[in-house]
């Protein structure tokens, strides 16, 4: 009878040992399952508000705008006010002290291509406007149409085939800024829309 206790007892510890490594094993995979959901909503919050990869974007512009885009007559931001930049487009541009430049109105667009010069498909790029695409219909694009881009706002994106994301009508900004991280100036920026600007204080 001894034995069988002693038999019964150690068999009841082994299973309990082996119990405990099981539980603390799957607590491990559940939070290393939520530390790693975590990090890819993270991950993907950084990627949805920065919309793309900006590291090819050309900053700054020639002040040239399409023809056909007509300024706006009565702009919240008037041209030579400031403003603050509260959209992050690029690193060290939102909370940049904007000149403003030139006021149109317009139909702008978020747009999805893959560059000219190879590489992954951009996504969500801001901003196109109606006047930058290739014979320009005179009625605003819809969400899913298609179009050539004709701007060189980033390289490899002029005679792109551009699918239309969103469509807004607004006024447009071309804006001159100094970037609050490296103090570089950036002239002639195309474009920001008029929700992403503020009064200065």
């Amino acid at each position: 009878m001894a034995i069988k206790k002693i038999i019964i007892g150690l068999v009841s510890l082994f299973t309990i040992s082996v119990l405990s490594a099981c539980a603390g094993e799957t607590e491990t995979e559940d939070t290393n399952n939520e530390n790693n959901t975590e990090q890819n909503s993270e991950e993907s919050t950084q990627d949805d508000m920065e919309g793309m990869d900006h590291s090819e974007m050309h900053m700054s512009g020639s002040g040239d705008v399409p023809e056909g885009l007509k300024e706006a007559n009565n702009p919240t931001y008037e041209v030579g006010s400031q403003a603050i930049i509260e959209s992050d487009h690029m690193e060290g541009m939102k909370g940049a002290e904007a000149t403003i430049v030139g006021a149109y109105d317009t139909t702008v667009y978020t747009v999805s291509y893959i560059p000219t010069t190879g590489g992954e498909k951009i996504t969500n790029h801001k901003w196109v406007i109606h006047e930058e695409l290739e014979d320009p219909s005179e009625t605003p694009l819809e969400s899913g149409d298609e179009a050539i881009i004709n701007a060189d706002h980033m390289e490899g994106m002029n005679g792109a085939t551009a699918e239309i994301d969103s469509a807004e009508e607004t006024t447009v900004y071309m804006v001159d800024f100094v970037l609050t991280t490296n103090g570089e100036e950036v002239t002639n920026h195309k474009w920001v829309t008029e929700s992403e600007l503020s009064s200065v204080e």
